[in-house]
């Protein structure tokens, strides 16, 4: 199955990502994992959260930003993959004036149920 990339419609995740999703099976059929875009503005970071069920897996196809993964800090850019294995706090941000975007593939796929968000007063 194919789908264009201009079918899929941005929408705000719980992180605060702005996300493309490429493939999920709740709208295109596939069964195990879900592929997306998302966007990151630049000087803005995702709110750090976890998965209780789900790895992820970041592309960085372009601009710079830092990385939180656990207790890990780390600079990534275009051509970079981090794993994020189940249950690990993370979140991104993006550096410079460019925003930071990057392929998500998510297994099993992305579900709001299973984000859960660790800082004070998020929701």
């Amino acid at each position: 199955m194919k789908y264009g990339y201009s079918e899929a419609r941005p929408y705000i995740t719980k992180d605060g990502s702005t996300i493309r999703e490429l493939m999920h099976p709740d709208v295109h059929g596939n069964k195990a994992q879900s592929l997306a875009e998302a966007t990151v503005p630049a000087g803005t970071r995702t709110q750090l959260h976890r998965h209780a069920l789900t790895e992820e897996l970041y592309h960085i196809t372009s601009g710079t930003g830092r990385m939180q993964l656990g207790d890990a800090r780390f600079d990534v850019a275009a051509g970079d993959t981090v794993c994020i294995p189940p249950g690990t706090p993370h979140c991104i941000e993006a550096l410079g004036d460019a925003p930071l975007k990057l392929l998500c593939c998510c297994a099993p796929a992305y579900a709001h149920e299973d984000t859960e968000l660790l800082e004070p007063g998020a929701s």
